[in-house]
């Protein structure tokens, strides 16, 4: 076998990592330009095809609205809350840090509102349940604490909202009532 030079190797690996860069470049340019392919089946949206479901979203304008409504009922109170809004997918749509609210609060409120969505219920009526399966707790991400609602179309959850940082669970959930009220105006 014959031996290759060092300067043999260097400059072959050279050249070899130019046309690859200039490959790789050229097809990403190429990606870039290039219409997207049509997928090779379609799905027709429409309410006849039963692979298909339709939801409900708060926009964020209308989260925005609900959590300063409860954020305001809170102040007129004097209390210093945290809110929090959820989608339905549990996932953070905002939150509203108010002035002098504790640092827990913040994350109370997220997790109110997540409990609140899933079982499209009160967190204190969940709270209730606790008795009977106290394991309840144990699912990450909840709270059960009273101070979460959820947010209904047609009975159906859209959204949570959780309201925590006041001396008791009966007024963070006052609050938070009072952003799902603010939704139907």
């Amino acid at each position: 076998m014959k031996k290759i030079s060092l300067r043999t190797r260097v400059l072959t690996g050279v050249v070899a990592a130019a046309a690859l860069g200039a490959g790789t470049f050229g097809a990403m340019s190429a990606n870039a330009s290039a219409p997207a392919a049509a997928p090779a089946t379609t799905v027709k949206a429409d309410t006849a095809n039963r692979n298909l479901q339709q939801s409900t979203h708060l926009t964020v304008d209308a989260a925005s609205k609900a959590a300063q409504a409860a954020l305001d009922a809170a102040e007129k109170e004097n209390q210093r809350v945290a809110v929090s809004v959820v989608d339905r997918n549990g996932n953070t749509i905002l939150t509203l840090r108010g002035d002098g609210s504790g640092p827990q609060a913040y994350e109370s409120a997220e997790k109110k509102a997540y409990t609140a969505v899933s079982w499209n219920a009160p967190t204190s009526e969940l709270a209730g349940r606790l008795a009977q399966a106290p394991n309840l707790k144990d699912i990450p991400g909840t709270l059960f604490l009273a101070g979460g609602a959820p947010v209904q179309v047609k009975g159906a959850p859209v959204a949570g909202i959780g309201v925590a940082g006041a001396p008791s669970g009966d007024l963070d959930e006052k609050f938070a009532r009072a952003g799902v009220a603010a939704l139907a105006k």
